[in-house]
């Protein structure tokens, strides 16, 4: 098999999981795609050439995310009409449309190849909470924040939303933005998080303001849903921005998470689905850290590590609480967009996987 149909395949499983995860638009662009990609023009030529590995490197989305960036700006207007709310086009007609896109727009879309998506997908903020009412329910002290691979920080800002969670009311009340996941099992600790500051991280970070059209152009464009909510935590983040630094996840942590902790506070790290791309050297880093400050934790100074990751041996995302002093435990499984939390806290862990730090 030659690299270019590596690559192709790659978009391929790329579709198979939009459509999963309930966007058959996407999954229809990328298959189009895979067949429009032509190595004789230059964006064909790069991707079909791709020196990663495509699947890792989201080789697809990026492609997706300057498309849809050209449709939202009026830019391709062809194109546009066979994009939602429109009825899903035959294949071949896409995929024709594509070939003429690609080639009269390709230095517009050569900049999206260039980094990997960012969409700081705000649905993941009900899962996040409802882990931050289990840190308050056993601690019962404000939350200082610290989240690894922030992005824009919108999930860093999720008390200025409103989340329902199993019955029970989150965040901000009165917010413009309302999030209520499908929720499974018995409901979350009734607690109310105090949010006594918030810190992030990113090698990239994003501003809320002048990147607003990237981040909306990086969600699949048939998930309305998803649109309007980030365009409403954007609106949020505007008016506030959360403050996030540039660099590594390692040297940060290393750096804001002291071994002698204050007293009176609850520190908890923070991340959801960043982890994972984290360099092992990094990873490792990290959990050193942690390991090193939870041991001089105690009950009037704690230290919680709240994971929303996809661990290798599930085969859904999780939410684990690891707290010092304290033990680990998995909360909830949950869907990669925050869907719905199915809360296992209290259940057997049969099945789960190794919990682990």
């Amino acid at each position: 098999m030659s690299r270019a149909d590596d690559i192709r395949r790659a978009f391929l499983v790329q579709a198979d999981w939009c459509d999963r995860l309930g966007s058959p638009f996407t999954a229809l662009l990328c298959t189009a795609l895979a067949t429009a990609l032509d190595a004789a023009t230059p964006i064909g030529q790069r991707v079909l050439g791709w020196p990663g590995d495509p699947t890792a490197d989201a080789l697809a989305l990026r492609l997706c995310g300057g498309l849809h960036a050209l449709v939202r700006g009026g830019r391709a207007p062809k194109l546009s009409v066979l994009y939602p709310p429109a009825s899903l086009p035959p294949e071949q007609v896409l995929a024709r449309e594509l070939q003429s896109v690609l080639d009269a727009h390709a230095a517009s879309l050569h900049p999206w190849l260039d980094r990997p998506p960012q969409t700081n997908e705000v649905g993941r903020s009900a899962v996040l909470m409802s882990g931050l009412l289990a840190v308050s329910d056993r601690f019962r002290l404000p939350l200082r924040l610290f989240e690894l691979g922030a992005s824009a920080g919108l999930n860093l800002q999720l008390d200025r939303y409103a989340i329902r969670l199993g019955g029970i009311a989150a965040g901000c009340e009165h917010s413009p933005l309302r999030l209520d996941p499908e929720w499974r099992g018995a409901p979350p600790p009734e607690a109310r998080p105090e949010i006594s500051g918030r810190f992030g991280v990113d090698l990239d970070p994003i501003d809320a303001v002048s990147a607003r059209e990237r981040l909306l152009a990086y969600v699949w464009p048939d998930q309305g849903e998803r649109l309007n909510r980030l365009g409403a935590a954007l609106d949020l983040a505007a008016a506030d921005p959360p403050p996030v630094a540039q660099g590594d996840a390692a040297d940060w942590i290393e750096t804001h998470l002291t071994a002698a902790p204050g007293t009176g506070v609850c520190r908890v790290v923070l991340h959801s689905v960043a982890f994972e791309y984290f360099p092992a050297a990094t990873q490792a880093r990290v959990r050193a850290r942690l390991q090193e400050a939870g041991a001089r934790a105690n009950e009037a100074a704690p230290l919680a590590w709240l994971r929303y990751e996809k661990m290798a041996e599930d085969r859904e995302f999780s939410l684990r609480l690891r707290c010092w002093p304290g033990e680990d435990r998995l909360l909830a499984w949950a869907h990669a967009h925050g869907a719905w939390i199915d809360w296992v806290a209290g259940r057997p862990a049969t099945g789960s996987g190794p919990v682990r730090l």
